[in-house]
């Protein structure tokens, strides 16, 4: 039987986020990325999202190692949760090992995992793999993109990617290194989705600098900037632009100050001499000489940026002597948060500026042209979108086509979707569990369909409990059931109701026939069918109906 390549992408498909891809070949697995997803407005409770890793903990053996493109949140946020379940050895770039680092250290984990620094331009050899780091541009320092070596052919992984020709760090993607391997043969490319629905090219990183030093010329307010704490070039240019304008830059917000550490320990990131200062000591100077860098982009409740917006930060009062430059997009799902805070800010009379107009925040990813520019240098024979809902899938599928490459030479998968590559063929051979693990504080996977859907209808419709006080004797009910409300409606305000629903309870529970060995059960099944259908009839609501029944 012919060996077969198999991409089992395991999140990231139909969905922003939680992104993770399985190769497996000759007997042997290596896994991409390892990322959470933010969970929806219906979600209650929950922290973040994480793949369904069932398929390599049943696999654990044959996996050779964990690859990581960059050190975004969506692509290494699930790590710790999954080593817990199955130990790997993760290989990455050094800034995104300094952030994984952070991770494993928090939940203990940071002794018993093997973490390997490869620099882009080398390769690792595990197994029946060969993995090539490739320089990629991103909005986070340090990303790649994977050729995958095999006897079968290579596979491009792109990863998260734009082409930006003047990026801050003066390091160009490698395009040359693409266009070599577009020469040798690429078998598949497996490519982010994310800004396929935008025409042209992403604009470069170095747009927003020049945005920066407009903001500051000139400028006689404080000035605090929000933007992504993973931006390491971002950040560089605001302490440019400040160093430039003769103001001290302080920075707040506990993962701002963790990637400013990270960042100017590694190297990726150069202070300008006497420009960082202590957020406690720059208050001592004059408002027009101070910046302070913070994290709340997204207008997160427990972020530096909110707690300012809403006087709770201990260090920074805001007042009409500040400006809040807004240095990011909202993350779909987010709009309703940051306009929040925006208000808020304007309502302290504080100047915002927030209009993508100006060149406050330039994407990270790959628009139709530069993913053009990519199909073009490697030519694969197959091609599978990564990274995207199913609209921007299909919009890349057509582009793909656009490209020369026949429709049949392109999977649109789903999460657990096995993908077969032979020399010469690609089809979807059945599929492996790759659903939605739930992380709540500590819990991983201890919430489900059934709690999701209870904390729904408790969050929509609030909970009725009906007491029912039963002689242990026989079966008799002792007094009128007591009926407690939360989030339905305020009892003191509804006496009328509570009367009619004691009745009803009580009516349903004498229903029910006494018998000295009275199953409870059924009880409380009548009187939850009774309460639940009277309630449904006068108020229009569904709360959940809890019947208690006492023996005394």
């Amino acid at each position: 039987m012919a060996e077969k390549l198999k991409i089992i992408p395991l999140g990231g498909l139909n969905e922003i986020g939680k992104n993770m891809t399985v190769y497996e070949y000759g007997g042997e697995l290596i896994v991409v990325d390892c990322g959470i997803a933010f969970p929806g407005d219906d979600m209650y409770g929950i922290d973040s999202i994480i793949p369904d890793v069932t398929y390599l903990i049943k696999n654990r053996a044959r996996i050779r190692g964990l690859f990581i493109t960059h050190g975004h949140e969506d692509h290494i946020g699930a790590i710790p949760y999954v080593l817990k379940q199955v130990n790997m050895p993760i290989y990455c770039t050094r800034f995104t090992a300094g952030l994984i680092k952070l991770k494993l250290e928090e939940h203990g984990l940071l002794k018993s995992t093997k973490l390997l620094t490869v620099d882009p331009g080398k390769s690792v050899r595990t197994g029946k793999f060969t993995v090539e780091f490739i320089h990629v541009n991103h909005s986070i320092a340090d990303s790649v993109a994977f050729a995958i070596h095999t006897k079968m052919g290579i596979v491009v992984h792109t990863g998260d990617f734009k082409i930006d020709s003047t990026p801050i760090d003066g390091e160009v993607i490698d395009l040359a290194r693409l266009g070599e391997l577009g020469k040798e043969g690429v078998l598949c490319l497996c490519a982010d989705s994310t800004n396929v629905e935008r025409p042209g090219y992403t604009m470069s990183e170095r747009a927003v600098g020049q945005t920066f030093m407009r903001q500051f010329q000139g400028c006689e307010e404080r000035i605090i900037v929000t933007t992504f704490a993973s931006n390491v070039h971002r950040l560089q240019q605001v302490l440019d632009a400040a160093a430039a304008h003769g103001r001290k830059v302080a920075v707040t917000g506990r993962s701002m100050e963790n990637i400013m550490r990270i960042s100017t320990e590694l190297g990726f990131m150069k202070v300008p001499k006497n420009t960082l200062v202590d957020i406690n000591k720059i208050k001592t100077l004059p408002k027009n000489k101070q910046v302070i860098v913070t994290t709340g982009s997204q207008g997160e409740e427990m972020s530096a940026l909110y707690r300012m917006a809403f006087s709770t930060h201990k260090q920074v009062e805001l007042d009409s002597n500040d400006k809040v430059i807004i240095s990011a997009s909202a993350i779909p799902g987010n709009e309703v948060t940051v306009s929040r805070v925006i208000n808020e800010l304007f309502r302290k009379g504080v100047k915002v500026v927030y209009d993508r107009a100006d060149m406050l925040h330039v994407s990270g990813h790959a628009c139709q042209e530069e993913l053009k520019i990519i199909h073009a240098l490697t030519k694969p024979r197959f091609f599978v979108p990564l990274h995207g809902e199913q609209r921007m899938l299909q919009i890349h599928c057509q582009l793909a086509q656009q490209m020369g490459l026949d429709r049949n030479h392109v999977a649109i998968g789903e999460n657990g979707t096995v993908i077969e590559l032979t020399a010469k063929t690609m089809k979807q051979g059945g599929s492996v569990p790759a659903g939605e693990v739930y992380v709540d504080g500590s819990g991983v996977g201890d919430v489900g369909a059934v709690v999701m859907r209870d904390r729904k209808r408790l969050a929509e419709d609030g909970m009725v409990v009906v007491v029912l006080p039963v002689s242990s004797h026989n079966g008799d009910l002792l007094s009128e059931p007591e009926i407690i409300t939360r989030g339905f409606i305020y009892v003191k305000e509804s006496g009328d109701l509570m009367n009619e629903l004691q009745k009803v309870a009580a009516d349903a529970a004498l229903s029910v026939p006494r018998k000295r060995s009275r199953d409870d059960g059924e009880l409380r099944g009548a009187v939850k069918s009774a309460v639940s259908n009277y309630l449904f009839k006068t108020t229009r609501r569904n709360p959940m109906v809890i019947p208690v029944v006492t023996k005394l």
